[in-house]
């Protein structure tokens, strides 16, 4: 008899849904240029700056394809967790990227911060175990 996938972890879903549509919509007032001035960035205008910005629309695009596919997956009961495993993984570089550099510049703007900590440090709780391990 074949295994079914198991379910998501707890939290999964909607940490999934917050952080890939939040991408998506990120990217989508970024392109249309709404966002308001006191909101960006420091040096926001700078090229060099804001190319470094738009060097994560893939990445970010990659995360929330990856995942919101490991979300449609799961509820079809198919194979979700190699695409929730590249999500978590590329969600957590994304953050980890963005802190690095903002440390580098000696920047600790904590509108900044701490969305991309959270990008950094949420994917390790499901990274930690056993809940994406087994292949379902």
């Amino acid at each position: 008899m074949p295994r079914t996938p198991a379910e998501l972890p707890r939290f999964l879903r909607p940490l999934f849904l917050i952080v890939d549509l939040g991408f998506i919509a990120y990217w989508a007032i970024t392109l249309a240029g709404v966002i308001p001035d006191e909101y960006l960035f420091k040096d926001y205008d700078n090229p060099i700056l804001s190319a470094w910005n738009w060097s994560f629309l893939p990445l970010d695009l990659a995360i929330s394809a990856t995942g919101l596919t490991a979300l449609r997956r799961a509820k079809r009961g198919r194979r979700w967790r190699g695409l929730a495993l590249v999500s978590l993984v590329l969600t957590s570089c994304a953050g980890l990227m963005a802190v690095s550099f903002w440390t580098l510049r000696a920047d600790f703007d904590p509108a900044w911060w701490l969305p991309n900590l959270f990008l950094l440090i949420y994917p390790l709780w499901f990274l930690r175990g056993s809940a994406l391990s087994r292949d379902g």
